[in-house]
């Protein structure tokens, strides 16, 4: 007697056209605009992802509410290249809304390890390169008073970076997706994360060295008539340490107090008009 019962059906959720189209636009016209001193870009990568997480986690409510938590979490990077981490974020979204053991960490930590190194290559390809290869294209124009001069650069920037991300939200997305499958199959995740991580911690690293200053003009005076300055010393024993102890002091303060940018930026504010009001710094 053949046996008629049939298995039953495993229901999936997917992410439509639809929803990876809405938060491709939701996060393009916001990227640049929502910004805020303490979390930077996540208010409007949290507000894109919101369709996507709706579709994913339609009948539970808990589940919504921790996407949204660790999509709030501080993100920021170049606008045009950086939806390619938009488009690896609905896929692992994705993947874990069907049942993969895809932890919360696991997805803050993608996020926030490609968010450095990806800035790096769009701030160099898009602001120091094709922004002004097309302004060059358009000077003639504007020298001779043509309005399509000003108004082009404009147009011109607007499409070529929008076609730019989103081809690279598309291609993560499919490309995410059937990568993660593969990495959980063959337990490489913690090794992706980690070299995210690493890759994200050099880019920072760079950038502190570069971007952040700190000095002191203390001068002592010592017998005889002259004058030891300070920062010299300091120079000729270790060069930049200043600015090397003023980012590892915000680097222990968050490991201590957590990530809380409010009491960081201001605390910065008080210690550079009181040293300089000493001038001690």
């Amino acid at each position: 007697m053949e046996n008629t019962e049939t298995k039953p059906e495993v229901k999936t959720n997917k992410l439509s056209k639809k929803e990876v189209n809405k938060a491709f636009w939701i996060y393009q016209l916001g990227c640049e605009e929502s910004n805020s001193y303490e979390r930077l870009q996540s208010l409007i990568f949290c507000a894109s992802m919101i369709p996507a997480i709706k579709k994913l986690y339609t009948h539970d409510e808990d589940a919504q509410k921790d996407a949204l938590k660790r999509h709030l979490v501080f993100f920021n990077t170049e606008g045009t290249i950086g939806a390619s981490i938009q488009g690896i974020a609905l896929a692992m979204e994705e993947e874990k809304a069907n049942g993969a053991e895809i932890s919360d960490s696991a997805i803050t930590s993608i996020k926030t390890g490609l968010m450095g190194p990806l800035a790096g290559i769009g701030d160099s390809v898009i602001w120091a390169a094709l922004m002004p290869i097309i302004i060059s294209i358009f000077i003639p124009m504007a020298k001779q008073g043509s309005a399509l001069g000003g108004v082009g650069p404009l147009v011109i920037y607007t499409i070529v970076t929008m076609y730019i991300s989103y081809l690279l939200i598309k291609r993560s997305y499919r490309l995410g997706k059937a990568s993660i499958t593969s990495l959980l199959q063959n337990g490489m995740i913690k090794q992706v994360i980690y070299g995210a991580n690493v890759l994200g911690m050099m880019m920072m690293g760079a950038l502190s060295a570069s971007y952040v200053t700190v000095s002191t003009p203390l001068k002592l005076h010592v017998s005889g008539g002259s004058t030891i300055v300070l920062q010299t010393i300091l120079d000729s024993m270790f060069k930049g340490v200043l600015p090397l102890l003023a980012v590892f002091s915000i680097y222990w303060f968050m490991e201590k107090k957590g990530p809380r940018y409010g009491i960081i930026i201001g605390s910065i504010i008080v210690i550079s008009l009181v040293g300089s009001f000493f001038g001690i710094l």
